[in-house]
């Protein structure tokens, strides 16, 4: 794990200016902060040229970097803690040996390394605060042995807040920081238990962000889908499918594509009866037959291309309309296709959405309280084919809020959705309740 890893321009260029801003160490030694011999040690790093401090860090590291984090342990001045944390993240780049160097710390002092890098990164200053992230990801990293709850969920927590960030920067260094993060399966299952990282992934992905932002942010969920668990949910509880296919559709880079199609691949892999049918409803096996016929530059693209188009066609074939038409229920995505305006569906399976205590008509009835007016529309109308098909049904309905609910869809702004709403509410009261 290299700090180039976690790279930022607008970081590097605070770094530079903070390197030559004096620090007010002698200050220090008078108030009996800083030991004598300390201040000796700062003093032949401070300010100096780069290839001396690099001959200091070469002939003598392990005091430097035992140096540079007890001095931030006890400092909190603003100014002094940027000089630190530019002083430790020099010292690592480019050199991945000396990481250990910083690990070895906590064999004098157990709060070292993470204990003052943790309180720093809780810091009110910017740069602080992410060049802290972009140190901890480094060190939490390459650790040998399973991180440990108190290192990993203060800084995922931090994580998961500059991931929503409205700035760029902040989501930059969130993101490429979780890209490391993720290749750990501790950390895989620790980030999915923290709902804000994942929310604000889908969050940027919706902004549509540049090629390299996409890249990683999916990178970030590929890695996830490693976990069971992840694999089994994910769709269900932030509509990533559709999200990704979209995405995938606009792409100009073959690497974005590659890393979607290779988390469908995983999603299919793992939980094929959660995920297959949300993708057929997406039109995912269209574009997956469009995909496999392009020229790719990564023959392992059209590979994972292959396995997700052949797998959605064999379960594509064995879809009855029903099933067909849960799948979409299930996404949430309603729109016209065939089944929703053919009377013989309805009169065939109208009353199968009682099934598992009037487990499909509550969906149904749930998607009425959607923003988009397809939805609402196709929804709204669904109700009204159950009742005509099912005539127990309008008192269920009622009694789910479901004509209450197609009421005020009468005067709803979209005139499609008002017409669907007329249409059903007269199905609704048309004729005396049946007896149930």
């Amino acid at each position: 794990m290299s700090l180039s890893l976690v790279s930022n321009a607008h970081l590097d260029d605070i770094s530079a200016k903070i390197r030559s801003k004096p620090v007010p160490w002698e200050g220090y030694q008078r108030a009996e902060l800083v030991t004598s011999e300390e201040l000796a040690l700062i003093k032949k790093v401070d300010r100096q040229p780069r290839a001396k401090v690099e001959s200091i860090h070469l002939s003598d590291g392990q005091t430097y970097a035992l140096l540079y984090l007890r001095l931030l342990k006890k400092l909190q001045r603003v100014d002094t803690m940027q000089c630190l944390l530019v002083l430790i993240a020099d010292a690592l780049l480019d050199h991945d040996e000396r990481i250990p160097l910083f690990a070895r710390a906590a064999q004098s002092d157990p709060d070292l390394p993470y204990a003052p890098l943790l309180r720093t990164l809780e810091a009110q200053d910017d740069f602080v605060q992410l060049k802290s992230a972009q140190i901890l990801t480094v060190l939490l990293s390459s650790e040998s042995t399973p991180l440990q709850h108190q290192h990993l969920q203060p800084f995922l927590k931090v994580l998961s807040s500059l991931v929503q960030s409205q700035s760029q920067n902040k989501r930059d260094v969130a993101v490429q920081c979780l890209e490391s993060l993720l290749a750990r399966p501790e950390c895989r299952r620790a980030v999915w238990a923290i709902p804000g990282i994942l929310a604000g992934f889908v969050e940027i992905l919706r902004h549509k962000p540049g090629p390299q932002m996409s890249y990683q942010v999916i990178f970030c969920i590929w890695l996830l889908s490693f976990e069971q668990d992840v694999a089994e949910q994910i769709n269900k509880k932030y509509d990533i499918i559709p999200l990704l296919i979209t995405v995938a559709q606009a792409a100009v880079k073959e690497k974005v594509i590659r890393v979607i199609i290779a988390t469908f691949s995983n999603l299919i892999t793992k939980a094929p009866s959660e995920n297959l049918p949300a993708m057929l409803v997406a039109q995912l096996l269209p574009f997956s037959k469009n995909l496999s016929t392009r020229k790719w530059s990564d023959e392992d693209i059209l590979e994972d291309v292959q396995y997700v188009r052949d797998e959605l066609e064999r379960n594509f074939e064995s879809l009855t309309t029903y099933d067909e038409y849960m799948s979409e229920l299930a996404s949430g995505h309603l729109s016209w296709t065939p089944v929703h305006e053919s009377d013989a569906f309805w009169r065939e399976n109208a009353s199968r959405l009682n099934d598992r205590d009037y487990e499909q008509l509550k969906t149904l009835i749930a998607l009425l309280g959607s923003d988009d007016p397809v939805v609402l529309a196709v929804a709204v109308h669904d109700l009204g084919q159950y009742v005509k098909h099912y005539e127990r049904g309008k008192k269920i309905i009622t009694d789910l809020g479901g004509k209450a609910r197609a009421m005020e869809l009468m005067t709803h702004p979209d005139p499609d959705v008002r017409y669907h709403a007329l249409l059903s509410v007269q199905e609704l009261v048309s004729h005396p309740w049946s007896a149930v």
